[in-house]
């Protein structure tokens, strides 16, 4: 089985939550990727905060996960796949953050389940496999 990683996960284990934490120690580096999106949104998040010891500790934590996890790679089988479930929502009126569309795409594309914290959301896209390991 594969995972991909979403950003409330990888949020959960920069703050070493004890649920997702223990759960990425039970997966091989190879069971896990993370989604070039979810990065961008924690360097974001990241990058928000005022310089200080808190946004330190965060970057250390981020390049430390960022160093043993690998990669989802964005490539045309993922921009299908974001293309077709877009195009899902609309036709069913249905609203899903571009940034998390992306990270489900990651996810049908290497046939892998999404991490999140946030089932209710990404049960809305058609097909994929989601997982909460809080």
């Amino acid at each position: 089985m594969t995972y991909v990683l979403d950003t409330t996960v990888m949020s959960a284990l920069m703050r070493a939550e004890a649920g997702p934490s223990k759960r990425l120690l039970q997966a091989t580096p190879a069971e896990v990727a993370v989604p070039q999106p979810v990065i961008a949104e924690i360097r974001h998040g990241v990058a928000r905060l005022a310089h200080s010891r808190r946004r330190r500790d965060l970057e250390s934590r981020l390049a430390l996960l960022l160093r043993t996890l690998p990669r989802a790679p964005w490539n045309d089988e993922v921009s299908r796949w974001f293309g077709e479930i877009k195009a899902g929502l609309e036709d069913r009126g249905e609203r899903v953050d571009d940034f998390d569309v992306a990270i489900a795409a990651h996810a049908l594309a290497i046939d892998a389940v999404v991490v999140t914290r946030n089932v209710r959301h990404f049960s809305r896209i058609n097909e994929l496999r989601v997982e909460d390991w809080v």
